[in-house]
């Protein structure tokens, strides 16, 4: 069998289709043979075989792995069973290739990764020695052996130690990595690794110190005695003396780099999760790293300002061992060392021996330093040549492209709020040495870095409201005025305008210098000039710096910009329509009846860039909010009608110039933007205007399957209903039918099978609506046809979106009929199920996820009525209750979520009512749900830990490394979103419980004894401290 595997793995590779597919076809059919995992792994093992056959077996093994090694209920696809002696084969001729055979990386890293998948599902349960092999062969293996066995420590460490495992073998994992990493016989890419490695154990640690706090800090403690000199040594140690002259990185760099780049990567995690153990060191490692990162300067410069070198770079194991990482990393880490106590100490003596930052030598010399590293790399000029929307992306923050420049400015925004005015002085005196400079290629890109960095600080103050002092501001003005008039250096006139447009937002901006920066969106030949101007007008708008007067100018001059640009090269320029839509978006703010004139094109605009933007989620809420701001500002039925006239005809085009059935980002916006007009309407609406929308509105909700189009477009109908029902209810279409009667068809097909839950999420805001205004009388049998169909959808509906906007139709029913609403769902089959024992566990079970303050307020009251009736019908149904905690500690992978899934207690509806309602009270009163207390636990709001102590404020950026913040984000994503204090449902809710306690309503006593001690606790502190 295996040769002929060869024969089709080769296949699969071949250049002809034919042969490719028809081999892949083979290859599925092998799956069946119960020796085919088996005879991959041994086709891998076969040092005679091609390397490229090999790495794709395994690459085979592996896909099989994990489609049916373990059971997965997702899977449609039948699964191949393995049986028991295949698996343990598997298991020992794997993790031989891994560790212990073969001299190929790329085989190593193949084997690993299908070993990761089988350690996923059998450590330790079905592998228990997998670790303690793994161990064994580091210590006196090859290079190659050892290479193999830290990829599947790497992975067991990453992905399937539970917190116990790791503490019970934590000695000798950290034991064996640091032989390897301090071992300078070893190769420095394995020593790389190792640490690398090294760095995911303080993860874990990071992971178990809540619980056991002392002995894993001590543990730690005890690990960098070992550590520490030797991390002070890799960072001291210098780069050899190379040739840059040919711009690119001599290889002979390559190791050291990873070495050092993965010393300050473990460092700075260190100093995350064990601050204070790094603080004895703290001065030295600051020596260690500021004195390279001078040294570097030169080599940075003569790769990546003066030539285009090739950087980013990574190995194959994603180790990045390019120059540009290892500063970007030391600058990062140089960063954390200034929040250091005995570091800020010893900088202190010179900064208070001097009046000002000026005269600071240490402040001087990083300055320099940092506008050194900020300066524009070659790479970034001639792309942003090519493409502005890459200058403005980075201008706005907004670009993943983290650089030196980047960093640069990162740090000396924190050096602005740790020594404040002294950063200013400092900055300010070495920029004045660079002006006005020789003219040459250097001088200009220092005067631009240095322009740079006082746009990044001044932009921080301004949000912590610290002022510029006059002297300073003035001198910058001159060094705009200079900056601007640079005719042969486009980048530098660029800077000098967004200096303006920053510098300006706090100080009198001179007429002459907003006129010119007007002027310059039009009459500039670079494009960076031009946007740079119009960022800069924006922001003088938003700073309340531009008067009415300049309004018609701007828009005016923004619309010569636009009509200079191609329409379809824009689409993919994100951040240049971003900008625009900003700028717009503040001049038509400026005086929003601007959008009713007809000689001036704001709406034309907006409307423009929603079209051309249509695909970018910021332009098209950008210009959704802008309406909405237009909408708001305007009063009165007139100029409501007025704006229709002109915004309606460009609206209901969108739905003519593409296919409603397409996946159109067009007929998107087009959608949201109705649903913005309609939703902050006039009542009542214009005339003629339920004809304008009603027909395209349908036609979008009765053909359309897409979610982004079917939510507004039903939000719309629901607000054209709030607004004005008697006009929908007067409509006729072109078949004759109703307004009443399109309403009943769209519901219909949204509650149907063939919507999706994410697209049919609105039906029930629109089902409820229209029951609402139409009433029993216009409905007739109509009203319960419509009830059982929401009830039906309800029961299959999974999405939580969804599921609230269905119980809300019953929850608004029982505000004012809660018996007729049981009595109907008590009435009705629902797939041969009694409806109230469908309704009433979904709507119970689900109440704790809603959201938005009237849903919820809403849902609260209607849940009291229902409680209030008594009715044993209620009574009798039994649903979920309190969750019961387990006690298993290990990462609860998805397959084993699916094994073990979470375990309810079961309690009558009654009860379920009261601890909802009695949660739904401590959230209105502003207390924290139980699960808002573990995640601030778990944040560290409510830790009383002190090993901070030493270090500054800590900076706001997620370690998105750390095994706490993932296990923060994937609790907000899973968990409800944070709730609010809510005085009126505070109010009602007291009430009730109020009565509960004093009139026994509906039995209030039989159903208290149900409760738990903490919630019976807060139904007395509820009513003890309305009777005190």
């Amino acid at each position: 069998m295996e040769d002929e595997l060869i024969q089709i793995l080769s296949n699969t590779q071949q250049a002809d289709a034919g042969i490719r597919k028809a081999a892949e076809l083979e290859l599925k059919r092998n799956n069946l043979n119960p020796a085919f995992p088996q005879a991959l792994a041994n086709i891998a093992s076969h040092a005679s075989v091609d390397t490229k056959v090999r790495q794709s077996a395994l690459s085979t093994l592996r896909l099989f792995i994990e489609e049916n090694w373990a059971p997965d209920p997702d899977n449609e696809a039948p699964q191949v069973p393995i049986q028991p002696e295949a698996r343990i084969q598997l298991r020992e001729s794997l993790l031989k290739l891994a560790i212990i055979g073969d001299e190929d990386r790329r085989i190593k890293i193949a084997a690993s990764y299908a070993v990761g998948k089988i350690a996923m599902n059998d450590f330790p349960e079905h592998w228990p020695d997998l670790l303690q092999k793994t161990l064994a062969v580091i210590p006196a293996g090859s290079d190659t052996q050892l290479y193999g066995a830290l990829r599947v420590l790497g992975d067991l460490i990453e992905e399937n130690l539970s917190e116990d495992q790791f503490f019970s073998m934590a000695r000798d994992i950290a034991q064996t990595l640091t032989e390897t990493a301090l071992n300078e016989n070893r190769r420095p890419a394995l020593r790389a690794l190792a640490i690398s490695i090294f760095r995911s154990c303080f993860e874990m640690m990071d992971m178990i110190k809540d619980e056991h706090g002392k002995e894993v800090k001590a543990f730690a403690e005890e690990l960098l005695k070992q550590w520490n000199p030797f991390f002070i040594t890799v960072l001291k140690t210098r780069l050899p003396e190379a040739d840059l002259s040919g711009g690119q990185q001599p290889e002979a760099w390559n190791d050291l780099i990873t070495l050092k780049l993965q010393v300050a990567k473990t460092l700075i995690r260190i100093r995350r999760v064990f601050p204070s153990l790094l603080l004895p060191q703290s001065t030295a490692l600051f020596s260690a790293v500021w004195e390279e990162l001078n040294l570097l300067q030169d080599a940075h410069s003569l790769l990546y300002i003066d030539n285009d070198a090739q950087g980013r770079l990574e190995n194959a194991d994603q180790l990045p061992y390019t120059l540009d990482f290892l500063i970007l990393e030391e600058l990062d880490f140089l960063n954390q060392c200034f929040r250091a106590e005995p570091v800020r100490a010893e900088l202190d003596v010179q900064l208070k021996a001097h009046a000002s930052g000026a005269d600071v030598p240490w402040m001087i010399e990083i300055v320099r330093m940092l506008v050194s590293y900020a300066r524009i790399s070659r790479e970034e000029e001639e792309l942003w040549d090519i493409d502005c929307s890459l200058f403005l992306a980075e201008e706005t923050s907004v670009s993943a492209n983290y650089t030196a420049r980047v960093a640069a400015s990162d740090l000396l925004i924190k050096m602005g709020e740790w020594f404040d005015q002294k950063t200013v002085e400092a900055l300010f005196a070495f920029t004045k040495t660079l002006f006005p400079g020789d003219g040459s290629a250097s001088s200009w890109r220092n005067q631009e870095s240095a322009l740079f960095l006082f746009v990044m600080l001044e932009s921080d103050r301004q949000d912590l409201e610290k002022g510029l002092p006059a002297p300073i501001s003035a001198s910058y003005l001159e060094l705009v005025d200079f900056a601007i008039d640079r005719h042969e250096e486009p980048l530098l006139r660029a800077r000098g305008y967004l200096v303006a447009g920053m510098l300006c937002r706090a100080i009198e901006l001179p007429d002459v210098l907003l006129d010119r920066t007007i002027a310059s969106i039009v009459q500039e030949e670079a494009e960076v000039v031009q946007v740079s101007c119009i960022k800069a007008v924006e922001g003088l708008i938003n700073a309340e710096k531009v008067t009415v007067d300049k309004q018609i100018p701007i828009i005016k001059a923004i619309e010569q910009y636009m009509s200079g640009k191609d329409p379809e090269e824009m689409e993919s320029a994100d951040e240049l329509l971003v900008t625009l839509s900003e700028a717009l978006r503040a001049a038509t703010r400026l005086d929003c009846r601007v959008a009713l004139s007809s000689d001036v094109p704001s709406i034309d605009l907006l409307f423009l860039l929603a079209r051309t933007g249509a695909s970018n989620f910021q332009v098209t809420m950008m210009i959704s909010e802008a309406l909405e701001e237009i909408v708001r500002s305007l009063s009165g039925a007139e100029a409501y009608a007025a704006l229709c006239s002109k915004v309606l005809p460009t609206l209901m085009g969108a739905f003519d110039v593409s296919r409603i059935t397409d996946d159109s980002p067009l007929v998107t916006v087009a959608v949201e933007l109705l649903e913005v007009l309609t939703q902050h309407a006039c009542e009542p609406l214009p005339p003629g205007f339920v004809s304008a929308v009603f027909p395209k509105l349908t036609q979008v909700l009765m053909e359309s399957n897409e979610g982004d189009v079917l939510r507004p477009a039903a939000e719309s109908a629901k607000w054209v209903l709030q607004h004005d029902h008697q006009q929908v209810f007067e409509f006729a279409d072109e078949s004759g039918r109703s307004g009443l009667e399109v309403c009943l068809h769209v519901i219909d097909r949204l509650l149907g099978p063939t919507i999706e839950d994410n697209s049919a999420t609105e039906v029930g805001g629109l089902a409820a609506e229209l029951v609402e205004k139409a009433g029993h009388d216009r409905l007739g049998p109509f009203l319960p046809q419509l009830l059982q169909a929401v009830a039906s959808r309800l029961a299959t509906a999974q999405a939580a979106q969804l599921i609230q906007s269905l119980i809300l139709v019953f929850a608004r029913l029982s505000l004012n009929t809660p018996k007729e609403v049981v009595d109907f769902l008590d009435s009705v089959q629902i797939n041969s199920r009694n409806g109230l024992q469908v309704v009433i566990p979904k709507w119970l079970e689900n109440s704790v996820n809603f959201a938005g303050f009237d849903e919820i307020r809403q849902n609260v009251i209607a849940l009291s009525k229902l409680f209030t009736l008594n009715d044993p019908r209620l009574a009798q149904i039994q649903v979920k209750g309190d969750l019961v905690v387990s006690n298993d500690t290990r990462i609860k992978t998805r397959s084993r979520s699916k094994q073990n899934p979470d375990q309810w207690t079961q309690v009558p509806a009654q009860v379920k009512i009261i601890k909802l309602l009695i949660e739904e009270l401590m959230l209105a009163s502003g207390h924290k749900s139980a699960a808002d207390i573990a995640s601030a636990a778990v944040g560290g709001e409510l830790d009383s830990d002190s090993d901070d102590e030493g270090w500054e404020d800590d900076d706001d950026a997620l370690d998105l490394g750390l095994g706490t913040t993932k296990a923060d984000l994937m609790s907000i994503l899973d968990g409800p979103g944070r709730r609010y204090p809510d005085n009126e449902t505070n109010k009602y809710l007291t009430e009730f419980f109020m009565r509960c306690g004093t009139e026994n309503l509906a039995n209030f006593n039989d159903v208290y004894v149900y409760l738990n001690v903490e919630e019976q606790k807060k139904i007395h502190d509820v009513v003890n401290s309305q009777v005190q």
